[in-house]
């Protein structure tokens, strides 16, 4: 019978328990330390200027000089990828004599979800 008793009030102890009463200061954790160490995660950004296909022959008679064509136009937008996943596009700009870019468009997260499959 006292067993019974025990668990019946140890229910009643779990059923009590409210999530507001851990203290964060005692040891509850705060959601945004939590997230804090994705911020240093380092991921690698990539922009596709466009592609081209060439065989082996062609390939081989390249040298310096030599212009190969690409299948994007010069007024579409750039693909940026962030870990090899299209993320946005944007067209080029020049920042202190450096190339940059400037996002035009993000892509949404149901549009990524379509490029998964």
């Amino acid at each position: 019978m006292s067993d019974k008793r025990t668990l019946e009030d140890n229910r009643a102890s779990a059923m009590d328990m409210n999530l507001s009463d851990f203290d964060q200061d005692s040891g509850g954790i705060e959601t945004s330390h939590n997230m804090d160490f994705l911020l240093d995660i380092p991921l690698e950004i990539t922009v596709e200027l466009g592609s081209s296909k060439i065989n082996i022959g062609d390939l081989l008679k390249l040298s310096q000089g030599s212009v190969v064509e690409l299948n994007k136009l010069t007024d579409e937008p750039l693909d940026i990828y962030v870990n090899k996943k299209l993320m946005a596009h944007g067209e080029v700009v020049v920042v202190n004599e450096k190339f940059g870019i400037r996002l035009t468009n993000i892509v949404s997260p149901g549009e990524r979800v379509k490029g998964l499959t």
